[in-house]
């Protein structure tokens, strides 16, 4: 869809519509979700769908866009009602959460793994991004270390959250970022 032209009220909710009916399916892993399935889901015909998204991998790609969207847009409300070491805190548990919730979706992510989609990079970019305004705000205020990136914790998380095939991971990973966290504190300015 040409991102020129804002979408007609009812467009939009068509799309809402097919973006929620692909991510209730996909998450709950309907893996081979067809499209028609997708469209019906919705309450829409299968040649809305088509308008909306060319391919069924163009739905997963946005699928995956939005949640990752969603999830690095958290940074800045946190910040507005946390300290920046909870808003930190909190951040790193939604992005472990997101990849429990990836979990769910991994298997028809693998079908965009072999184009030459930028969603992966851009979502890297954007992960980075907001652990970085949030690294940024806790070594000002004198929490959070400051010789650490947004990239390099997210290297880091991505090594937390690889042992996702693993009986129990989420405990164990939620254990891990609590002792990752401790090392962003330690070395800080201050102590709180």
């Amino acid at each position: 869809m040409p991102a020129s032209r804002p979408l007609r009220a009812d467009a939009r909710r068509n799309r809402e519509a097919l973006l929620s009916a692909a991510r209730q399916a996909f998450l709950g892993g309907d893996t081979d979700a067809h499209v028609e399935d997708i469209a019906r889901s919705a309450g829409v015909a299968v040649g809305t769908l088509y308008r909306h998204f060319e391919t069924r991998e163009a739905l997963i790609e946005e699928v995956y866009r939005k949640e990752v969207d969603d999830l690095c847009s958290a940074p800045g409300d946190l910040l507005d009602q946390h300290t920046p070491q909870e808003a930190l805190w909190r951040f790193l548990l939604l992005l472990v959460d997101h990849a429990a919730v990836g979990k769910g979706m991994s298997a028809v992510l693998e079908s965009i793994m072999a184009t030459d989609s930028p969603v992966f990079d851009d979502a890297r970019t954007a992960m980075a991004n907001a652990l970085s305004l949030l690294l940024d705000a806790g070594s000002a205020a004198g929490t959070v270390r400051a010789d650490v990136t947004g990239s390099t914790l997210l290297r880091a998380l991505g090594g937390i959250c690889a042992m996702r095939a693993t009986e129990g991971w989420l405990v164990e990973a939620r254990q891990i970022t609590a002792l990752l966290y401790d090392g962003l504190r330690h070395g800080a300015s201050q102590t709180t």
